[in-house]
């Protein structure tokens, strides 16, 4: 027999190896240097999250078929109000094209009257132009004289008053434009 030590007694020692082939000796070899609980720990953490992940991903999967179910509801009613919006865009467009020949008609017909109507129209379109225009700077002017008063000291305010408006139908809307300040004091004004 061999001596412990010697190179024979370590052939001895492979003996339970004879039925593997040299990859899975020393995959044996290398089984043995590893901790068999940190290789538990780490398997029972990858079973952990795979669960979480399997969870997650149904979790994901549920969202996206709700998002995909909500999609086809909407394209379908983005659909059916597109139709909506081109079959009223082609009925204006009628009606537009009925009103421009009932002018042409009529300018042909009666020139005279459609002149006189024509020259009333624009009269009144430029009057109500510069009321607007009017009423938008009187409300612009008030909310500068406000804030000038609200920046001056208490003395001067007493010297900064101003005379009493009339109020017009324009001063309704200057008010609800501007702050709650201005119409506390065209009302104390009255």
């Amino acid at each position: 027999m061999a001596v412990s030590g010697s190179p024979e007694s370590d052939l001895g020692s492979f003996e339970c190896f004879q039925n593997y082939t040299a990859p899975e000796v020393f995959v044996q070899g290398l089984a043995g240097q590893i901790n068999q609980q940190d290789v538990e720990a780490i398997i029972r953490a990858q079973k952990q999250m795979l669960q979480r992940f399997e969870k997650t991903n149904e979790m994901l999967s549920n969202c996206n078929a709700l998002s995909n179910s909500r999609f086809a509801l909407a394209q379908k009613e983005l659909k059916k109000h597109t139709t909506l919006l081109h079959d009223m865009r082609k009925d204006l467009d009628n009606v537009f094209k009925r009103i421009r020949n009932l002018k042409t008609k009529l300018a042909v017909q009666y020139p005279a009257a459609y002149a006189d109507a024509q020259n009333s129209m624009l009269k009144e379109e430029d009057d109500e132009e510069e009321e607007e225009a009017t009423s938008d700077n009187d409300c612009k002017n008030e909310q500068v004289k406000d804030i000038l008063k609200e920046s001056l000291p208490s003395d001067k305010k007493e010297e900064t008053k101003r005379p009493t408006i009339i109020k017009n139908e324009n001063s309704s809307s200057c008010e609800s434009m501007s702050s709650g300040k201005i119409s506390s004091t065209s009302s104390s004004d009255n």
